[in-house]
């Protein structure tokens, strides 16, 4: 699994609306050749059927479609947005911090999901990846 790796990383994002930062989560993830081009539309479209359920914490997304809708093998991408997006969570928007989840199974699934809890339940962990300058900061948050 591929978790927050140099070239899924973006600190610089930059989003009007919840569509915008959701595809380019996504798009890291295509790039890098985790995912196909489908499963950033499943995204998108999951989000608009079933709202922000993924808006986890203060200022945290982590949107994903299912394994099935083109997952070629499981990575998180993260998109830092400069300006927070509201997502249409009461309790949790703005949202900054967008982490792209791709899950090759269900398995898989809760394996990431356990990585990006256990990394963000330090709140300063968040803080430090809302200021982070370079993907050195990311690195540092990961191995402490």
């Amino acid at each position: 699994m591929s978790f927050l790796d140099k070239e899924l990383v973006n600190l610089h994002g930059s989003a009007k609306k919840a569509d915008e930062a959701i595809t380019q989560a996504g798009e890291l993830l295509v790039n890098a050749g985790y995912v196909s081009e489908q499963y950033v539309e499943k995204m998108v479209e999951s989000y608009h059927e079933n709202g922000a359920y993924f808006v986890i914490a203060p200022q945290i997304a982590i949107p994903h479609a299912r394994p099935t809708d083109g997952v070629e093998n499981s990575a998180v991408s993260l998109v830092v947005l400069k300006e927070g997006v509201n997502f249409g969570h009461a309790a949790n928007d703005p949202v900054r911090l967008v982490f792209g989840l791709a899950a090759t199974s269900s398995e898989a699934h809760l394996k990431v999901i356990q990585k990006i809890v256990s990394l963000l339940s330090n709140n300063d962990n968040i803080e430090k990846m809302i200021q982070a300058k370079d993907y050195q900061a990311i690195g540092e948050l990961m191995e402490g």
